[in-house]
């Protein structure tokens, strides 16, 4: 496949874009940092951020590394996970329930942008700890998506 193919199969969310400065002799240096989320709404997601002198040099490197790393989330038929996950990722702790019938993402922040990508339909999100760390978040809730078993 060629990279213009796999763009196109791929969609991308910006989660995150934060300005990062570091303090010189000559004074500050400005970087932006993204947080991006890929998926193709049938089970495959991934999670990547990037560092860049623009917001939009951080957000093509921050693609490319969530393209990198996807994973392969099983669903069921009815578009939920199997069974109640949670998982851990620095400060930031996670729990995945399954929902029976049409009630959507119920889940906020991160955890509803990744399962949205990864093409769960109705899922029960909890974030147990106050972190608001969008990438411990996010890290997080693909740790809890890989522990899942089909």
């Amino acid at each position: 496949m060629k990279k213009e193919e796999i763009k196109k199969e791929f969609e991308t969310e910006v989660l995150d874009i934060s300005r990062v400065e570091r303090m010189t002799k000559g004074g500050r240096r400005l970087k932006f940092r993204s947080l991006v989320v890929s998926g193709d709404k049938k089970g495959r997601v991934g999670v990547g951020k990037g560092k860049g002198r623009d917001a939009q040099d951080s957000i093509e490197k921050a693609t490319k590394e969530s393209l990198r790393k996807m994973i392969t989330v099983p669903i069921t038929k009815e578009g939920t996970i199997a069974h109640e996950v949670k998982a851990k990722f620095g400060a930031a702790t996670v729990l995945l329930k399954p929902q029976t019938g049409e009630k959507g993402i119920v889940a906020g922040g991160a955890v509803r942008s990744i399962c949205a990508m990864c093409g769960i339909k109705s899922v029960s999100g909890k974030m147990i700890t106050r972190t608001r760390n969008k990438i411990n978040n996010s890290k997080a809730t693909i740790e809890a998506l890989k522990m899942l078993k089909s």
